[in-house]
C-alpha cells in the first residue's frame, strides 16, 4: 500500500497538511510495510526538509501511490485517474461551484473519500478542524472588540506562531468586564471554551449570566434547548425539535439583552428557527457589540451575517436599523466576523491536531479490513459511480 501527500494547488494557498512530519514518521513506525511519499511544496507550513529529515521520501511525482491525501479541492486538471483521494471536496451539499469537480472525479474513475463524510456508526464526525476554528474565532472576537472601541490592538492570528502565542497575547490584555455568550458545545465550541478558560474568563450558569452583573469578564455556553422554545409553550424535547423544527422559535433575545460578545459555534440544521433575528438586533435593549459568526451562516440563522469575510479583512460593520453593511467605526455598528476558513490562521496546530485524529480514528481501517465500516461510509464515488449512500447527488452530477 502506498500513501501520497499531495501539494495544495487551490488559490488562495492553504498551508495546512493532513500529516505533520512527526505523524508521518509515527505512521511509518506503526506500519513498516506502508510506503509514504510527500509531494514537494513551497507553501506547506512544514517545509520539505522537515519531512526529509524524518525519513519521508520527497518527490515531484506521486502517480504511483494508491491513496492520495490533500486538504482543499484539487483542480480538475491535476486529478490523477484511477486513484483513491481524500480531501474536502465540498460537494455533499450540492455546492454549485464544485459540480465540475465531482463530474471529473467520476469521469476519471476516482474513488473519493471526503473528510466530512468520515463518521462513526452513529454518524458522528471523526476528523475535522472545528476545534481550531473555535480557537481562532474566540481570539478574533476579542480582537474585534479592541479594534471597535480602540482599547487594544491584537496582531492577526495568522502572524503568530500558534495557539500558545495567541493565548499569551490575550493574557496580556486589560479588558472591561464583558459578557460572552457561546452557542454550541461540539468541536468548535470546545475550541472557544479552551481559549476563554485559558485567559481566565469565568464560566457562569445561564441563570446568573442573565440576572447578574459582574466585575470581571464571564461567559456562558448554551445548547439548542437554551435558545429555542416550542411556540405552543410545551417543554423542549430534542428529538421533537429535530423532527419538527417548525414548531419552535428562538428565544435568544434574553441573551442579546445582556451580552457584549456573541460567538457562534453551533450546528444549525435546515428548517431550524433563526437564532439572532433582525428584530432582536433592532431592539433598543440589544447590547451585542461583536458577533463572531464561526458558523458563517450567511443569510441564515444570524441576521447580521450579510456576507463571508476573509482572513485579510475579517471584520465589517452591521447597522441594525437599516440591515446593511457599514464601516466598523460607525457609532451604531455591530462588528461582524464571518470568516469561513479560520483554521488556516493556525496551520501548524490545526495540521497536527487533524493528523492525530486521522491516525487514531481512520488509519486502523486500512489495516483491519475496515471492520467498523469507516471507509465504506466515507466513500462518495467508486469505479466511476456514486456509492448508494451518496446516490442523492446524481441530479447534482447531471446538472439538474
Amino acid at each position: 500500500m502506498k500513501f501520497g501527500i499531495i501539494k495544495e494547488r487551490k488559490n488562495p494557498p492553504d498551508k495546512r497538511v493532513v500529516f505533520s512530519p512527526d505523524e508521518l514518521a509515527r505512521l511509518k513506525q506503526l506500519h513498516p510495510d506502508l510506503s509514504v511519499k510527500i509531494e514537494s511544496s513551497d507553501i506547506r507550513v512544514f517545509n520539505d526538509d522537515e519531512y526529509k529529515n524524518r525519513g519521508i521520501e520527497l518527490t515531484n511525482d506521486i502517480s504511483d501511490c494508491d491513496y492520495l491525501f490533500g486538504i482543499k479541492e484539487i483542480p480538475v486538471e491535476n486529478l490523477i485517474p484511477d486513484k483513491s483521494y481524500f480531501f474536502f471536496s465540498h460537494t455533499i451539499k450540492k455546492q454549485p461551484h464544485n459540480r465540475k469537480l465531482l463530474q471529473a472525479i467520476l469521469e476519471k474513475n476516482i474513488d473519493l473519500y471526503d473528510f466530512e463524510t468520515i463518521v462513526d456508526a452513529q454518524n458522528h464526525r471523526l476528523v475535522g478542524f472545528g476545534k481550531y476554528a473555535g480557537i481562532v474565532g474566540a481570539y478574533n472576537s476579542i480582537r474585534a472588540f479592541g479594534i471597535k472601541f480602540e482599547l487594544f490592538k491584537l496582531p492577526k492570528a495568522e502572524t503568530l506562531s500558534g495557539k500558545d502565542a495567541l493565548i499569551t497575547h490575550l493574557k496580556r490584555l486589560v479588558m472591561p468586564p464583558l459578557k460572552f455568550v457561546v452557542t454550541g458545545t461540539g468541536n468548535v465550541g470546545s475550541g472557544v471554551k479552551e481559549v476563554l478558560d485559558a485567559i481566565k474568563i469565568k464560566e457562569v450558569s445561564i441563570e446568573n449570566y442573565l440576572a447578574k452583573n459582574f466585575t470581571q469578564s464571564v461567559y456562558t455556553q448554551i445548547h439548542a434547548s437554551d435558545y429555542n422554545r416550542r411556540i405552543d409553550g410545551k417543554p423542549f424535547e430534542f428529538n421533537d425539535f429535530s423532527q419538527n423544527p417548525q414548531e419552535y422559535t428562538s428565544n435568544f433575545e434574553r441573551f442579546a439583552k445582556v451580552s457584549d460578545i456573541y460567538i457562534t459555534a453551533h450546528f444549525h440544521a435546515n428548517g431550524a428557527p433563526d437564532i439572532l433575528t433582525r428584530e432582536m438586533l433592532q431592539a433598543h435593549d440589544c447590547k451585542i457589540k461583536v458577533v463572531a459568526d464561526i458558523s458563517c451562516d450567511v443569510d441564515g440563522s444570524i441576521a447580521c451575517s450579510l456576507r463571508t469575510s476573509t482572513i485579510a479583512e475579517p471584520f465589517y460593520g452591521y447597522l441594525p436599523s437599516e440591515n446593511r453593511e457599514v464601516d466598523v467605526f460607525h457609532p451604531a455598528a455591530i462588528v461582524v466576523m464571518a470568516v469561513n476558513n479560520l483554521p488556516c490562521e493556525l496551520p501548524k496546530d490545526s495540521s497536527e491536531g487533524f493528523g492525530e485524529m486521522f491516525l487514531e480514528h481512520v488509519i486502523p481501517a486500512f489495516f483491519n479490513g475496515d471492520k467498523d465500516g469507516i471507509l465504506h461510509r466515507a466513500k462518495i464515488t467508486e469505479r466511476g459511480k456514486l456509492t448508494p449512500r451518496f446516490s442523492y447527488l446524481q441530479d447534482y452530477v447531471d446538472g439538474k
